[in-house]
Order: C-alpha cells, then sequence, then structure tokens
C-alpha cells in the first residue's frame, strides 16, 4: 500500500501511461481518469485514456481529446477506482497495471503499487488531492471532471458517505471553474422519455419483502429493447428502490452480456451493502454494492436471495427468499 507521496513519486517517474477505467464506467471512474489525464499532460507526459467500450454519451464532454486512438502494449498502466481485477474494463482482462487508485477496500490488490483510502466517498477526493501532491493547478476541464467524479458517487452530495473533505474538493472545482450547473442538470435531472417509461415499469413490478424492507427490480435485456433504454437511462438506476418509503435494502438485478447476471445492492445502515455482495463474491461500501453472477439474471436474483437469509436482521423473513 502506497501513501499519497509515494504515489506522486512514482508517477513522476512514469511517462506513456494509460489510464484504465472499470466495467459499466460511472462518473467516478471517467473523472478521475479525466483529470489525472490532463494532469499528467500539463506535466509533459504523455498520457491518455483507454478507449474502454462501454463509454456512453452521457460523458463524452469529459473524454473528449484524451481517449487513446490505439493501444501500442508498451503504456505503464493505471487503473482508477477500479476494485478487483475482474472490473478491468473489456479487451484489458488480464493487464498488468503498475497502479491502482481506488476508495474500494479490498483484501488483495491486483496492482505492484496501492493507493487506496476507503474513507472517500468517491475516488475524485483522492485524485483532487493526488493533483495537488504533483502540483498540478487546477484547470476548468479537470475541475469539472472531478466535480463529475464526487457528485455521482455521492448522489450529487445526498448520501451518508459525504464527508466535509467531499464539499472541500467539490468547492475547490467550483473555484477553479467548474459549470456545477450544467453537470447538476444533466446528470441528476433531465431525463429522456425512455427512463420515465423504465420507472413506470419499474413500479409496475418492482416486488416487496420483508414487511417491505427489502425491494427488488428485475430488469431483463429484453425489457431494455423494448422500452428504448440506452445504457445512460440506467446509470443510476440502482437507487430507485431507495426512494420509497420503509425500505432499507434496494436489489436491482440486470443481464449483462458476456458477465451473467448483475447484482446492485443499495442498503441503509444497519445493513451492509458490501457484506450482502461478499457473500455470492461481489463487493462494494456498506451503502452500495455488487457483483456479477454466472448464468444469467435468476442465478444472480437465486444468489443475492441466499445471501439475504444469511441476514441476521431478516431471520423472521427467511422463507420469503
Amino acid at each position: 500500500m502506497s501513501s499519497l507521496s509515494e504515489t506522486a513519486a512514482l508517477l513522476r517517474q512514469l511517462d506513456n501511461v494509460l489510464l484504465l477505467s472499470h466495467r459499466r464506467p460511472d462518473g467516478d471512474t471517467i473523472g478521475c481518469c479525466a483529470a489525472l489525464c490532463r494532469g499528467l499532460r500539463a506535466l509533459g507526459k504523455r498520457a491518455a485514456i483507454y478507449p474502454n467500450p462501454q463509454f456512453t454519451p452521457k460523458y463524452a464532454p469529459l473524454l473528449e481529446g484524451l481517449v487513446a486512438d490505439a493501444v501500442r502494449g508498451d503504456e505503464t498502466l493505471v487503473s482508477l477506482d477500479v476494485a478487483s481485477a475482474g472490473l478491468l474494463p473489456f479487451g484489458m482482462e488480464n493487464a498488468c497495471v503498475l497502479l491502482r487508485i481506488d476508495h474500494h477496500a479490498a483484501p488483495d490488490s491486483f496492482a505492484a503499487h496501492t493507493l487506496c483510502e476507503p474513507d472517500k466517498a468517491a475516488c475524485g477526493e483522492i485524485v483532487c488531492a493526488l493533483l495537488r501532491e504533483l502540483g498540478v493547478t487546477l484547470t476548468a476541464p479537470m475541475a469539472e471532471a472531478l466535480y463529475v467524479a464526487v457528485s455521482t458517487d455521492t448522489g450529487c452530495f445526498r448520501y451518508a458517505n459525504v464527508s466535509p473533505n467531499t464539499l472541500r474538493v467539490a468547492a475547490a472545482c467550483l473555484e477553479a471553474g467548474a459549470d456545477s450547473y450544467g453537470w447538476n442538470r444533466r446528470l441528476f435531472e433531465i431525463k429522456r422519455r425512455a427512463r420515465l417509461r423504465l420507472e413506470a415499469y419499474l413500479i409496475q413490478n418492482i416486488r416487496f419483502f420483508a414487511d417491505g424492507k427489502v425491494a427488488v427490480s428485475r430488469i431483463p435485456d429484453a425489457v431494455m429493447e423494448s422500452l428504448g433504454l440506452t445504457e445512460d437511462d440506467v446509470d443510476d438506476i440502482s437507487n430507485f428502490g431507495r426512494m420509497i418509503e420503509g425500505v432499507e435494502i434496494a436489489v436491482t438485478l440486470r443481464e449483462a452480456a458476456g458477465e451473467g447476471g448483475k447484482v446492485s445492492v443499495r442498503s441503509e445502515a444497519p445493513f451492509d451493502s458490501a457484506q450482502i455482495c461478499a457473500r455470492f463474491g461481489g463487493g462494494g461500501h456498506p451503502g452500495a454494492g455488487g457483483g456479477t453472477v454466472p448464468g444469467g439474471i435468476d442465478a444472480a436474483e437465486a444468489a443475492v436471495f441466499a445471501s439475504l437469509r444469511k441476514e441476521p436482521r431478516l431471520a423472521a423473513w427467511q422463507t420469503e427468499f
């Protein structure tokens, strides 16, 4: 495990860096890649972002001019917000990563060097501090990328993981010229009609267990296709069940091409999403976790139900799962 200063020293020695985001990339991993890429370039280094095949249009403005046209194979690899080797992007499954920068606690790291600070709400907080340690002055594009990183991983600063440091990073981004209003509208307010159709579908089909404490939503590929949904439309759908009064555990199940079934869990204390997901090989944070299960959406549901049956606080409703 490396410290902030040790990580900065390592980056100063590197050149020709390729930055890796995780599968189904969200605002935190993309924002971190964009900010660090610009920061390394400001230091005169060659840096680019791996062309993750799962990038979507929502975050395209952050990535403009930063994504590598091709991967030669001689780049030094740095991953950002990638919790495990199984989450490395498609095309880089067996990559030899020199440095992992993350806020997800993990027992083992797949990289030679790791900077991990689990107390941070978003990996963007770590990258912001790292850029300062490197002596990089935040530009408006860097600040916007970091603002997206910290705002998306905190639900626009609504989640319990928000700390004073999170808000200090956001303030620094605004001071450097980040368009917080524009990104807040883009990420948290404006919805396509397809997304509204999805929410209507979930309202009709969501299932409740354990006296309403657990809400389970299934989104098969057939529903994605029939409603005209894109990945951007389901970017934050895992939080939908959490908005329902009385729900303490929200489970979202999706099919994942080439991966089986995808489970996303959002929970309120005293329930621990990471612990629930760890029982079937996943992980995450106390409030948000996930994982994939071979065998598709039915197997994913069976796996998460088996885990919920082991929750002591749900003992009275074990037969429901």
